[in-house]
């Protein structure tokens, strides 16, 4: 598998949207990494595949519940309007997001019907017109909807076929290429502070190599499309890496005093939430910067505080 090449791009001065081929795989460069290269869609139909792609995964990573089929549009936005109770009525605008997107998609697709039929469909048509609409609604109610985990970059994902639908193809792909630069070097920065915290430790030391792990193949994750025959081979390295780190325990010493036990239970602790967030990276695709930073500054503070009694 070809390495991730990071690049000092003070040193290193490459053009983003360099293409360049490395041991037979294309990669294009953005912002100081040079990420899996995949061609832009050239026709309606790709473009179809591609928001639906994107559907299921907002899908995956929002509330339980609001995937609401497109033909009940209506019906959802009448209970909405209708609703007082501002936390039911909460739920009725994400479930209203979500049938905005469904009715979208399936607009598009009857879109893509007729033009494998030979009915050209123009710019101007009513149903060009519609769909956009529907995207853009989604766009709208979809700030009321939450994320499954709780973290950061749902409204990013949720915007997403929109912007597949109104954005010329190669600036929306530049504008991923951008955001998967971003989320490789969250992850690079979080398996970086645990190694600055943990490698030179009797106790963690053996983590180590399994966490840099963890970081080279959630790269891979994050630049590979799952439809992607090669995420065969990629996932699984991912989630046993993840799964490996979860199921190995703390080095102890046979005489190590209590506080230690203690001390060893909290840094085992700092890895987990570590671990949680380059696995929330990967799977979402996104930057998270806000939980990033705290987790670095968290990760700073427990070295500060507890640095002296890891080394003994």
């Amino acid at each position: 598998m070809v390495e991730i090449v990071r690049l000092n791009t003070v040193l290193d001065k490459v053009t983003n949207g360099t293409i360049k081929n490395f041991d037979g795989v294309d990669r294009v460069y953005y912002d100081g990494y040079w990420i899996r290269n995949y061609d832009i869609p050239d026709t309606l139909n790709r473009k179809k595949l591609l928001i639906d792609q994107l559907t299921r995964r907002v899908f995956h990573h929002t509330e339980p519940g609001i995937n609401t089929p497109g033909d009940r549009v209506d019906e959802v936005r009448s209970a909405y309007e209708a609703e007082q109770d501002r936390y039911q009525k909460r739920v009725l605008a994400a479930m209203l997001a979500g049938a905005l997107m469904n009715r979208g998609s399936d607009i598009l697709t009857h879109m893509v019907e007729l033009e494998e039929i030979g009915v050209s469909v123009s710019a101007e048509n009513e149903l060009i017109k519609e769909c956009g609409t529907c995207f853009m609604g989604a766009l709208e109610y979809g700030k009321f909807i939450r994320s499954d985990t709780g973290m950061e970059g749902l409204d990013e994902l949720w915007g997403e076929p929109f912007k597949v639908f109104t954005m010329p193809m190669e600036q929306y792909y530049a504008s991923r290429y951008i955001k998967i630069a971003q989320t490789m070097s969250e992850i690079d920065a979080i398996t970086d502070k645990l190694s600055s915290v943990f490698s030179r430790t009797n106790m963690f030391g053996h983590l180590m190599p399994i966490i840099m792990d963890l970081g080279k193949s959630a790269k891979f994750a994050t630049e590979t499309l799952r439809s992607d025959s090669r995420i065969i081979e990629i996932w699984p390295r991912f989630v046993g890496a993840s799964d490996r780190i979860l199921d190995t325990k703390v080095n102890f010493d046979k005489d190590s005093p209590r506080k230690q036990y203690a001390l060893g239970k909290r840094g085992m602790q700092l890895i987990r939430e570590g671990v949680e967030l380059i696995t929330s990276h990967s799977n979402s695709r996104m930057p998270m910067p806000k939980s990033t930073v705290d987790f670095l500054e968290r990760s700073d503070i427990f070295k500060t505080k507890y640095g002296l009694q890891l080394m003994q």
